[in-house]
């Protein structure tokens, strides 16, 4: 468990770095509307799954998924420097597609070195843990930035944005203590490499992944959640908090859910989470006061803990050997397909029929998603979680 504990303390810096900007980006592009947001977003995505999926297949291939994750965490540092002298929703939209890219190369190997050291009895647990500790670091970089606005007198989000590279830089010197099985360049050299094909997924994982991305066009970028807390006259310092909060649930539930799920199954979890997410929303869509936004906020991360990790262990769990990070790969592909559309929708729904109906749509589609995925897994002959 070195690798996971590794790698999990990597996400928790890097993350802390990521989300002291991350929830500033819609009110700093307040001005540009939704539309636009919903582009910038929708797009870096959609790119960062495409990679997803294209560094999990060479991963898989050159067996060196730790080389891979040092490029992926290098650019996203890099990226850095072009949100520091943004000045317009252009030079945020560079930094994100930059970042993005850096998040599409190191993710499938990383979560596949996370698979691997994790063992097949212990998916949930490993992906709960990285989840956990993802979500607590995301959680303090909101925190500092709440403070750093504070002290700035709620004006200077370029200081911010300078200080957040400071964790980045330290996730990405941890990352070098990251050991790699030695035994995989011997593997690939004696046996066939494999190739990225639909076909050599399992009917139960096929499944899954339809089901997963339907969801995900509901599943909008968060960053519509801060803008509607703005819309309703929520300061910039009291979004952070309620995004703070947010992350603090989803990380205190990230791994007992994961626990939990290894050994009495994924299928109940999954379902209950993407029911709990479609309320959310239409949720969402009625709130009108401080405390429903924070209960709101609140419920949302246990959204989170419920399905984001569990989704992964299901998919890794499933995935034939020599396919790991490849199938990784796949899922964070098609999450992104479905997210490109569904925040440009988002954005325009927003735009021309108000807020709430944007909110209600989408959680309408996500309770639909919730009613397949538990009719199609009660289908299966056992749960993806016992597979071998």
């Amino acid at each position: 468990m070195n690798n996971v504990w590794l790698l999990s303390f990597v996400s928790f810096f890097t993350d802390m770095g990521t989300y002291m900007v991350t929830p500033l980006i819609p009110i700093f592009l307040a001005s540009s509307g939704p539309i636009i947001i919903g582009i910038i977003d929708g797009v870096s995505e959609a790119l960062t799954s495409l990679l997803k999926f294209v560094s999990g297949y060479v991963s898989d291939r050159s067996k060196k998924r730790k080389s891979l994750a040092i490029l992926g965490y290098g650019l996203s540092g890099i990226g850095r420097i072009f949100l520091v002298i943004a000045s317009s929703w252009v030079g945020v939209f560079v930094w994100k597609l930059i970042d993005r890219t850096g998040k599409g190369i190191r993710t499938a190997p990383r979560d596949a070195i996370i698979s691997e050291a994790g063992g097949k009895r212990k998916q949930g647990r490993s992906f709960g843990l990285h989840q956990m500790m993802d979500m607590l670091g995301a959680a303090i970089g909101i925190g500092i930035a709440y403070l750093l606005l504070t002290m700035d007198g709620n004006k200077d989000f370029q200081s911010v944005f300078l200080y957040s590279m400071i964790p980045v830089g330290i996730g990405f010197c941890l990352l070098f203590a990251v050991k790699e099985k030695r035994e995989n360049t011997k593997v690939i050299s004696r046996e066939p490499k494999a190739k990225p094909s639909w076909k050599k997924l399992n009917r139960d994982t096929k499944q899954l992944l339809l089901i997963i991305m339907l969801f995900t066009v509901a599943n909008s970028s968060n960053s519509f959640l801060l803008l509607r807390a703005t819309d309703l006259g929520i300061s910039a310092t009291s979004v952070l908090l309620l995004y703070l909060v947010l992350h603090l649930v989803a990380s205190l539930f990230s791994y007992t859910s994961g626990a939990i799920s290894d050994r009495f199954g994924h299928k109940v979890i999954l379902t209950v989470g993407y029911i709990l997410y479609g309320f959310v929303y239409i949720g969402f869509g009625m709130v009108s006061s401080i405390t429903g936004l924070w209960l709101l906020f609140i419920l949302y991360g246990f959204y989170i803990a419920l399905t984001k990790g569990i989704e992964k262990s299901l998919v890794a769990s499933s995935a034939p050997k020599d396919l790991k990070a490849t199938s990784l790969g796949m899922y964070s592909m098609v999450t992104g397909i479905g997210l490109l559309p569904a925040s440009l929708l988002t954005g325009w729904v927003w735009q021309e029929f108000g807020a709430a109906s944007s909110f209600y749509l989408n959680g309408c589609i996500a309770l639909v998603t919730a009613l397949i995925l538990y009719k199609v897994l009660s289908g299966n002959k056992q749960d993806l979680s016992t597979n071998e």
